[in-house]
């Protein structure tokens, strides 16, 4: 871009070398923070702008303003904002530049596929250059040249994260929720599947203190569920600091990063902490990681198998067979957001808990089978039934209190030292097995409320 001696904006490059000068710079945005409130009366933004000059990290913009809607709400990373009488200031050795609300402005203008020389979004102090448009079509022309990956670099996927690590995560957020007064739940994905995990569960425990369905006290309204993805994990973050101060709401159905979030393990369930240090970013839809997300979900999807998780491949244990082998799997958390009450489903999943769990007690004093299994699958959890006659098929007939034991560790991924004489409290890695599952109604007056689930045409074979 030519640049000719009465050019009024500095180069991004030459405003590390401007410490305490007032300075005027256009440059384009590669990261931008979400605007929350100070520790006084004013609201704070960061982000990171470059130009052809300085075009790797970029130099950091600070602002500072009386309201949330005084600040830049940058529509997407890749925009161009241009500035005036900013300061450039250094912290902790970091030169960055500080927007000061009293003598500064700024004005925000669409990127390389703007049309227009009008911003978006200007503050009450910006006025108009004779040069502004030769110098914003120039950083577009440059900028169909110049790869917006930075938001890409050292991010995980959720298939890649690991229990106490540290890692940048770049999601979708799908919903914001209050658990209590002091914590606050977002449901993240990125259509990929989370590490299967061994179960720490007590199996003797399931009576008193069972293995939880969803780490919230209480499942998620039905009409929420219903507009989660059906295929990938749903990652929990768990949020104490002031959710409004945050702006997470705002974000709610975009990509973002997580910057510094750490995971851990409760009850089986992967989640996020939001700790002191995490920080999260915009991502732009047109981000080539997001892309590149967003092409590997619809391959998997696009495929007969795609609901079957990562981790089943190349195919699931070969401990059961079911009566509908041709069938096309689903996930449960298709079965939860099905739109009838009653239905029949396959589908792959691990069985992470029995009740009884003791295998003499699987069947009632005149030999009826009843057990309740707890199932999962990258999705969800349910409690599904075995009852009478889907008991004898399950387990070939009335075998044994040892065959039965037998089966019942292959399912529930119980160590072979393990005699089922013990507690059940080992460290158990369920398989992935095929299942068939019918859904029905126990309340024909409460059909939604009193809906649950029970395994049918289903055989251990092990």
């Amino acid at each position: 871009m030519a640049r000719g001696d009465d050019y009024r904006f500095l180069r991004v490059v030459d405003a590390f070398s401007s410490v305490n000068q007032r300075v005027n710079l256009i440059g384009v945005i590669i990261d931008y923070g979400i605007p929350k409130p100070t520790k006084g009366t004013d609201w704070f933004c960061s982000m990171r702008v470059v130009d052809e000059s300085h075009n790797s990290r970029g130099l950091s913009v600070n602002f500072f303003a009386e309201t949330n809607e005084k600040l830049p709400l940058v529509e997407s990373s890749g925009d161009i904002i241009q500035l005036s009488n900013v300061v450039i200031k250094v912290h902790h050795k970091e030169i960055y530049a500080l927007f000061n609300k009293k003598f500064s402005s700024f004005a925000l203008y669409e990127g390389k596929n703007g049309e227009t020389f009008t911003p978006y979004q200007s503050s009450l102090r910006f006025h108009p250059g004779e040069q502004d448009k030769t110098h914003i079509n120039g950083l577009r022309k440059w900028l169909d040249s110049f790869q917006l990956d930075t938001a890409s670099r050292d991010s995980v996927s959720l298939r890649e994260i690991k229990k106490g690590g540290r890692a940048d995560l770049i999601c979708k957020i799908l919903q914001v929720y209050e658990v209590t007064t002091d914590e606050w739940m977002v449901f993240v994905w990125d259509g990929t599947d989370a590490p299967r995990l061994q179960i720490q569960a007590n199996l003797g425990d399931e009576k008193e203190n069972p293995l939880t369905l969803q780490m919230e006290s209480h499942p998620l309204p039905r009409d929420i569920l219903c507009k989660f993805p059906t295929v990938g994990t749903i990652l929990r973050i768990r949020v104490r600091e002031g959710i409004e101060k945050l702006s997470l709401p705002s974000l709610v159905c975009r990509w973002a990063r997580f910057i510094n979030l750490t995971f851990e393990v409760q009850a089986g369930f992967w989640y996020g902490v939001f700790i002191p240090c995490t920080k999260i970013r915009f991502v732009p839809n047109e981000d080539p990681l997001v892309l590149k997300r967003q092409r590997d979900f619809e391959e998997r999807v696009s495929s007969k198998w795609d609901r079957m998780p990562n981790t089943s491949f190349p195919w699931p244990s070969h401990i059961t067979e079911t009566v509908s082998e041709d069938v096309p799997f689903v996930t449960l958390l298709d079965i939860i957001t099905y739109s009838k009450v009653t239905a029949k489903f396959k589908c792959v999943v691990r069985v992470v808990a029995a009740l009884p769990w003791m295998a003499e007690d699987f069947r009632s004093p005149s030999g009826t089978y009843r057990i309740r299994l707890t199932l999962e699958d990258p999705t969800s959890r349910i409690h599904a039934f075995v009852y009478a006659e889907d008991g004898i098929t399950l387990f070939d007939g009335h075998p044994s209190i040892r065959d039965m034991k037998r089966k019942r560790n292959k399912l529930l991924g119980i160590p072979e030292s393990d005699d089922g004489n013990e507690s059940g409290d080992s460290p158990r890695d369920p398989p992935w097995v095929q299942c068939c599952i019918k859904s029905y109604y126990a309340d024909r007056s409460r059909m939604w409320e009193s809906r649950e689930y029970r395994i049918f045409g289903t055989r251990l074979i092990c």
